[in-house]
Order: C-alpha cells, then sequence, then structure tokens
C-alpha cells in the first residue's frame, strides 16, 4: 500500500488540523478538539481455503479499524449488500458500497503454501480502483497477528500515524496466591505468562523498544527491588535493589532511564537510573511520600504523586527536578489524586480520583491545569490507567463485574470493553508501542 499522497497541515481559527488526502478520501483531524471525520469502510468476509481457529479474521479486522476511531464500519446488509462467506466481492457488491457512500472497501485471502499460510488484503477505493495489496506469510498461530499489521497498514496509509492493533498490555494477574505478569495482545486475546516465582510481581512498564519490561519483584523478599525482562532472551536482572521499597517504575521515552520510587532515605522518594542500573540520580528531597512517576512523551517533565500538600495530589516537575509544582488541588479536584499517566500525544494526563462517594475513578487533566473531566463512571472502584500510543484509548483495572479485571475505554468515556479473564484478579496494566 502507498503512504497517503500529502499530509497537509493547516491552522484555523488557532486549532491544529490535519488533512490526510489519498485521491477521494480526505479525512480531517482536529488536534483541538480531538473531533474526526471518519472514513466510510467496508470490509468483506476472507476467502479462505484453509480452517483457522478461533475469530474469523474479517471479524478481527473490523474490530481493529472500529477501534482505531478513524473509520466507520459499515453494515453490508442494511445497505442490502451481501457479504458472502468464503468469497471475495464482484463487480456489483463493489459498485453497489460506493454508490451507498461507502469510500473505502477490504477484503482478504487465506491460502496454503507448504506448512504456511499467506494472507492476502486488498485495499479498494470507490472512486480509483484498488489502490493497495500486502501480502503476510506465517503459521496458523500468526493469522490474528498478520489481520492486526493489516489494520495497522490501512491506518497508516490514511494518517500516516501508526495503529495500535499490534500492541500488547502486560499486567498482573493472581494465580493459586501469586502474583505473576503476564501479557496479552491489545485486544485481550493471545494471553502468554512471563514470570513463574509463586511470589509477588507488580508494576509491569514497557521499554519504548518493546523489547523489555521492568517490574517491582519480592521474589528475593520483603524488599521489593525493580528487575528488568528481556523479552527477546528471557534473561532477567536486578535494576533497583536498595535496602527498603523500590516501586512504580517507568521508562523514560528514549528508553535510556528509568524513573522509581525508593524508600532508602527513609521516605518515599523519587529517583532515576541509566538502563544499565548503575547511574542513580535523586530527583525529589522532601518529608512526605513521593511516588508513581510517569514521563511527559518529550521526556523534558515527570509528574508524580505527592502527599505533601496533607492529602496524595498529582505534582509536575522538570526532569532533574527542579520546577516542582501542583497540578491537582484538593478545594479543585478532590482529597485524593494518584497514579498519574501522561498520555503519548502530551494533551492529557490520566490519574485516579476519588468521587463524592470516596469511589475510586479516573480523572482526566491537561498538563496546564486548565481543562478537567471524569473519564469513567458508575459504582465500581478504577484504578491503575495506561495509556494507546495513539493516546485515544486507556487501559485500567476495575471491580466493575465484582472482580478485578482489565478494561479498555475511548478518551470520551465510551467503548468500554473487558480484555481479562481468568485468574483470582488482573490489574496493573502497561500499554506498548505498536
Amino acid at each position: 500500500m502507498r503512504r497517503p499522497v500529502s499530509l497537509l497541515a493547516l491552522l484555523l481559527a488557532g486549532s491544529a488540523v490535519f488533512a490526510v488526502t489519498t485521491g477521494a478520501v480526505e479525512v480531517f483531524i482536529d488536534a483541538t478538539r480531538g473531533a474526526i471525520q471518519k472514513i466510510p469502510i467496508a470490509v468483506y468476509s476472507f476467502k479462505s481455503a484453509i480452517s483457522v481457529p478461533g475469530q474469523f479474521p474479517a471479524d478481527v479486522l473490523k474490530a481493529d479499524l472500529r477501534r482505531s476511531l478513524l473509520f466507520d464500519v459499515a453494515d453490508l446488509e442494511r445497505f442490502g449488500i451481501r457479504a458472502e462467506v468464503n468469497s471475495q466481492p464482484g463487480p456489483e457488491a463493489l459498485q453497489k458500497a460506493g454508490e451507498a457512500g461507502l469510500a473505502v472497501q477490504v477484503w482478504g485471502a487465506l491460502l496454503p503454501r507448504g506448512s504456511e499460510i499467506v494472507m492476502e488484503g486488498t485495499l479498494f477505493e470507490s472512486s480509483r480502483g484498488e489502490v493497495g495489496r500486502k501480502r503476510y506469510v506465517g503459521s496458523t498461530d500468526v493469522v490474528r497477528y498478520m489481520v492486526h499489521r493489516l489494520a495497522d497498514e490501512i491506518v497508516f496509509h490514511y494518517t500516516g500515524e501508526q495503529g495500535i492493533a499490534r500492541s500488547q498490555i502486560a499486567f498482573v494477574s493472581e494465580r493459586d496466591g501469586a502474583k505473576e505478569i503476564f501479557v496479552m495482545d491489545y485486544d485481550g486475546y493471545n494471553r502468554r505468562r512471563l514470570t513463574f516465582d509463586a511470589s509477588l510481581n507488580l508494576a509491569p512498564a514497557w521499554s519504548p523498544d518493546r523489547r523489555r519490561l521492568a517490574f517491582v519483584s519480592y521474589r528475593k523478599g520483603n524488599d521489593p527491588r525493580i528487575e528488568e525482562l528481556d523479552l527477546i532472551t528471557g534473561a532477567r536482572r536486578p535494576l533497583v535493589a536498595f535496602p527498603g521499597l523500590n516501586i512504580t517504575p517507568e521508562w523514560s521515552p528514549s528508553g535510556e532511564e528509568l524513573a522509581f520510587a525508593t524508600s532508602k532515605d527513609g521516605n518515599s522518594e523519587i529517583y532515576k537510573v541509566d538502563k544499565y542500573g548503575k547511574r542513580f540520580e535523586r530527583l525529589t528531597d522532601h518529608g512526605a511520600a513521593d511516588l508513581a512517576p510517569t514521563w511527559s512523551p518529550t521526556g523534558r517533565e515527570l509528574a508524580f504523586t505527592s502527599d505533601r500538600g496533607g492529602t496524595p495530589q498529582i505534582y509536575l516537575m522538570s526532569a532533574d527536578g527542579t520546577n516542582v509544582r501542583p497540578l491537582t488541588y484538593r478545594d479543585q479536584q478532590g482529597s485524593y489524586n494518584t497514579a498519574a499517566a501522561w498520555s503519548p500525544k502530551g494533551d492529557w494526563i490520566a490519574y485516579v480520583c476519588r468521587d463524592e462517594r470516596r469511589i475510586l475513578k479516573l480523572c482526566l487533566i491537561s498538563p496546564d491545569g486548565q481543562q478537567w473531566r471524569q473519564l469513567t463512571t458508575g459504582s465500581s472502584n478504577d484504578e491503575s490507567p495506561a495509556w494507546s500510543a495513539d493516546g485515544r484509548h486507556v487501559a485500567f483495572s476495575s471491580t466493575r463485574n465484582g472482580r478485578r479485571d482489565i478494561y479498555m475505554i475511548n478518551t470520551d468515556g465510551t467503548g468500554l470493553e473487558r480484555l481479562t479473564t481468568g485468574g483470582t484478579s488482573n490489574e496493573d496494566p502497561a500499554w506498548s508501542a505498536p
């Protein structure tokens, strides 16, 4: 598939509007309001000469495109278009879809090639005909991944930005009294266990290159240390092992440093260390507890939680520990605000707030403090926000079904999805880059 013909940035009425053109299709993304004019798209069933276990590839693709929030995936039957199973659309169907205003149409095929599978995806524009075709090769075990990759290719073709369908979510799952680190695809499928410690493992944090996970481990005793797991080699090594608590790790956007909190000085303070675990730098020095750092996308600032004002609130500081100032205030955002997560686009900071019922919810605040809103509602406790790389979704843990599980929600409060089942509880999500 070709990249977009052009990416044109316009400044209109003080807001950044990006016009993405690909011939007949134009998408406008308003960076100030976040409003998106969705592309109408038809997804046909995949022609297949083989049996693939699990969800139909076309259904996976539809879900990926819907979650991108960039496409309006059509119900073909509503337009009188028959989506024949195991066949590709004919000229009549393509014409009818075009007349119905479906600017983009997609279909695919799965074909055997020895012990492998070839998946072919075709991108068609109603005004121009076929505009792109991609082939992917792999085993039946990775068909779902190939569909995710096709979805991301389509997103990139029309926007020039990476899709999130190939991203993963690391999380903590309680099994047989122990808490272990697991990882799953962003849509909750393909769960894999990473640790087998029969102890406590908490707070996973992805490196930007997706190769490493930092997390808190209790496998050496009551003083937790921060360890790193190489997901390619399986090697584990300690990064931070001071006496006392070593908690809440978070990689910098460059992957060169890790921010964390430690109680080695008597109370919880925020430090950072280089990726080799050698060079440490103290960032906070206060009698109150400071913890849970989160980096801005530029790496120039950190948000963190502190009770230095008497109640837990979100504070900001420069990456060298200077220019500390409050972001949330008790008289404005309430007496309990913690666990901040800075969005990849830098426009919002998600955090755990407490409503008037003393129930934990998720809130969003702009880094300048001028905009604020509550993201989740209901009677459940919602915690541990983690952003998708496109800045349009937040994963979090919630008790809304009677036990703690991982959910995903759009930043406008729509599109709630439950992602985990199994185990006693599932919590502490961390969302990878694509």
